[in-house]
């Protein structure tokens, strides 16, 4: 796959649905907030990327070591009905902001913040990935991501050994995080 190099780190997740809301729409949606704001906030939930346990320190270490992390989507049918409008975003837990002027986040606890959203065609195994944090770190992608666990932060790791290799997954999706990367809504 050319999009992913040996050792390179990005956030994965599953993307269809959301808030009532077809993925075409939220992806039209989500480019007109870059496009007028220079960001957007893609919302989610589920405990397993949790902003500040997991996506924050995550990247930052990954960017540390000069690694540039972005988020790869893959599309899933989904049949995610939640509603509500968050108004207000944390970066750590203790200072709430107010969402960004033209900015809107349907139905979400948590959010990733992104300054680009590009379709891409590309495939791979997430047996060719391991978990980059937590206490799951360097468990197989497809040993991790089952059941509900939707997303992960992960690294591109062919051949490591850890299981057979399966069978390549579509991404359709891809899209640069921003400072602070991932936030907490209300």
């Amino acid at each position: 796959m050319s999009i992913l190099k040996q050792g390179d780190s990005f956030l994965y997740m599953k993307v269809g649905v959301h808030a009532n809301e077809s993925l075409e729409d939220i992806i039209a949606r989500k480019r007109k907030e870059i496009e007028d704001a220079g960001v957007s906030f893609w919302g989610y939930g589920g405990s397993s990327c949790h902003p500040y346990n997991a996506v924050q320190p995550f990247v930052k270490e990954q960017t540390a070591k000069g690694t540039k992390v972005r988020l790869l989507m893959q599309e899933i049918t989904s049949r995610h009905y939640a509603e509500g409008l968050a108004k207000e975003f944390s970066p750590d837990g203790k200072n709430y902001y107010p969402v960004p002027k033209g900015v809107n986040v349907l139905g979400s606890r948590y959010a990733l913040v992104v300054s680009t959203l590009d379709p891409i065609e590309e495939a791979f195994s997430l047996s060719d990935t391991v978990v980059g944090i937590g206490n799951k770190e360097g468990l197989s992608g497809d040993q991790y991501i089952r059941g509900h666990v939707d997303k992960a932060c992960l690294v591109y790791s062919p051949g490591s050994g850890l299981v057979e290799r399966k069978g390549e997954i579509a991404l359709c999706l891809s899209a640069e995080l921003a400072e602070p990367y991932a936030v907490v809504l209300r």
